[in-house]
């Protein structure tokens, strides 16, 4: 099967989601050195997404990729497609990815990544 390429950004300076995306990392390590997936701090390139109209707060509060066609991924989608790579995680993207689950995944992943960007803000993490 061929993958096409995944560039994640995200917020380094989030401790939850850095640490969150370095588990990920490591358990799609294959991935990594191959090119297929990438994982960037949108912290050094605060405008990477702009063309998309997507401000640095925007990524800071969700999880944004590019895929290898150019379009962009946001939020719970990201966190899907990862699952998807993921060696014993695809369960993980049919359950919550399903037509069925999709709205209530991407509601409660939304409601969680406002309080963590809350979080973030009161904590000084800019």
């Amino acid at each position: 099967m061929m993958l096409a390429k995944l560039t994640v950004w995200y917020n380094t300076r989030c401790p939850v989601c850095d640490a969150g995306i370095d588990w990920q990392r490591n358990k799609l390590l294959a991935l990594v050195r191959a090119g297929t997936i990438e994982f960037r701090d949108i912290n050094e390139q605060p405008d990477a997404l702009a063309q998309f109209g997507a401000t640095l707060d925007d990524i800071r509060r969700r999880l944004h990729a590019t895929d290898e066609a150019g379009g962009l991924i946001v939020g719970a989608d990201v966190a899907i497609a990862l699952w998807r790579l993921t060696p014993g995680e695809g369960w993980l993207a049919a359950l919550f990815g399903n037509r069925a689950a999709l709205p209530f995944t991407r509601f409660v992943y939304d409601r969680f990544a406002d309080l963590l960007f809350a979080w973030n803000k009161r904590s000084g993490r800019w």
